[in-house]
């Protein structure tokens, strides 16, 4: 049964998806469960855009509107630590970035962040007309795969903050082994049943696992270690890499 709470847990934190307030929702070890919460959303805005599609809304608007959802069922929170990444690390003196992260005004190298990752997601999602739901599953659950990598891996910045309580539970990268498995395996599966996205599923498996491996790394020599700001940063960074991965086309 506690998993079943921890799962409900990590939907009501991850997600703006309405839970019972009565329910006793577990909150610790939740980051186990992020890469699964990010295939289900991945599914989720794939049915939009398949009904989207059905009732012959044009890809731009279409893909205009998969994003804005994306953005409002996770209530900004990994957009949020993007920006205010991108405020610290805009700042030379690194021992001020930390504290021009904490502050809660956006400053201009933020929103130029939130606006280019936004961007970038629309922009790819509507050049793709085929494996749009391979692009959005990963891209979600990979994003979701590299927090979870990055608390296990590196040291937590600040005593206190909105991901702190991740750390306590999670401390060595074998956590994040299985939902890797499971999200390698899911690429090789669409791989071997969809010849025609089998290109795709090879950047989406190789490339996401890579890229969220080497954005936690990166944050890491930039600050020292990570804030709950900068899981959210590998999140958004991540999904956007990936969805613009899924836009390559091989040569013929």
């Amino acid at each position: 049964m506690r998993l079943i709470w921890q799962l409900l847990g990590a939907i009501a934190f991850y997600t703006t998806l309405p839970l019972p307030h009565r329910w006793p929702l577990e909150f610790a070890g939740i980051a186990r469960w992020a890469p699964g919460i990010g295939v289900g959303l991945g599914l989720g805005l794939a049915g939009l855009d398949l009904g989207l599609t059905l009732v012959g809304l044009p890809l731009w608007p279409r893909s205009a509107v998969v994003v804005a959802s994306w953005l409002g069922v996770t209530g900004g929170l990994h957009l949020d630590g993007a920006m205010d990444l991108a405020d610290g690390l805009a700042v030379p003196d690194r021992d001020r970035r930390l504290a021009v992260m904490a502050d809660s005004r956006a400053g201009a190298f933020g929103v130029m962040a939130a606006v280019l990752i936004l961007m970038l997601k629309t922009v790819a999602l509507a050049s793709l007309e085929e494996g749009r739901w391979l692009a959005l599953v990963g891209a979600a659950g990979w994003g979701r795969w590299g927090q979870l990598l990055a608390i296990a891996r590196y040291p937590y910045l600040k005593l206190t903050g909105k991901g702190a309580f991740h750390k306590t539970t999670i401390h060595s990268a074998w956590a994040a082994l299985p939902t890797g498995l499971l999200l390698l395996g899911l690429s090789g599966w669409v791989g071997w049943q969809f010849p025609a996205l089998r290109v795709q599923a090879v950047l989406v498996g190789g490339g996401g696992g890579a890229i969220a491996i080497w954005l936690g790394a990166w944050i890491q020599r930039q600050l020292g270690g990570h804030t709950g700001d900068t899981y959210g940063a590998v999140v958004e960074w991540t999904e956007a890499i990936v969805v613009c991965l899924c836009t390559i086309q091989p040569p013929e």
